[in-house]
């Protein structure tokens, strides 16, 4: 989707993209013309992500198919988390000489919103900070959602469950965990989650097969699209046996890793193969 009509944008423009998208907590991508003719060297446009999801091309270099790459190119580094997040390019038009474009992806920090303060809420907060996310915990409890149980959290707030996001913006860079002291209180959340316009890309949520069964079965009679409910991961985190909050907490860790950053969950060791691919017999 193209945006701001047929001209690339000045530096003070582009600057001013970056730092709105920042302000809002949406990805960017910055690409400039590095190497090509004269009249596009250092010309720029933007890659954005709005409120929604949807991407737009922000400025124009004045060839559609140079746009096209631009809008193709930055739109893989907003949402490809494994990609590089800056390096050079070249983009190809039908006609005339192939350009090289520099781009530099900006990601929002992610938030890591963990809904429920008990034991498994505790060492999740200080994972995720380490990992590098805003860490937001709510509860309803007065005595449980303090400061002094969540020391790393960047926010601790107390909340009513029967709208739980009331004071919690949503973000496309929102990463969700529902580990609430009770089924009832996870159902609710999820379903203020499956009506909200942006979807978090990873929301998780703990409970037995059969509590979640009957949870997906009712919100799916209420009409709630089914491939958002095929997307929640519940029960929540990966199987590694864990059966300790703290094992628990290293196994959501680890999922949200797995989607954060575009993983398999597959032991390193079993794709890797050292022995069968590089050794012969018991040469070692």
């Amino acid at each position: 989707m193209t945006d701001a009509g047929h001209a690339p944008l000045t530096p003070f423009e582009a600057t001013a993209e970056v730092l709105e998208a920042q302000e809002a907590r949406h990805p960017i991508a910055l690409i400039v013309v590095v190497s090509g003719p004269s009249e596009l060297v250092g010309k720029r446009v933007v890659v954005r992500q709005g409120k929604g999801g949807a991407n737009r091309l922000v400025g124009s270099f004045g060839d559609a198919d140079l746009d096209d790459g631009a809008f193709a190119l930055g739109t893989e580094r907003i949402e490809q988390r494994r990609a590089p997040k800056k390096g050079v390019h070249e983009l190809k038009p039908t006609s005339g000489p192939t350009i090289k474009v520099y781009v530099e992806a900006h990601h929002p920090q992610p938030d890591l919103v963990i809904v429920g303060a008990g034991h498994i809420a505790q060492p999740l907060c200080a994972m995720g900070a380490v990992m590098g996310f805003r860490v937001i915990v709510v509860d309803d409890r007065p005595d449980f959602a303090t400061r002094e149980r969540f020391p790393e959290a960047d926010r601790v707030v107390r909340v009513d469950f029967r709208d739980p996001f009331a004071d919690i913006p949503i973000h496309s860079s929102s990463y969700i965990v529902l580990v609430t002291r009770g089924h009832k209180y996870d159902f609710e959340c999820l379903r203020h989650l499956l009506k909200t316009e942006v979807e978090p890309p990873y929301v998780g949520m703990i409970g037995s097969r059969r509590r979640i069964r009957a949870a997906f079965s009712q919100l799916q009679g209420e009409g709630l699209p089914k491939d958002r409910l095929s997307r929640i991961r519940a029960p929540v985190g990966l199987d590694i046996g864990a059966e300790t909050p703290i094992e628990i907490a290293v196994a959501v860790a680890a999922e949200i890793i797995l989607q954060w950053r575009g993983g398999t969950g597959a032991p390193l060791a079993e794709q890797e193969r050292i022995l069968e691919r590089f050794f012969k017999g018991n040469e070692l």
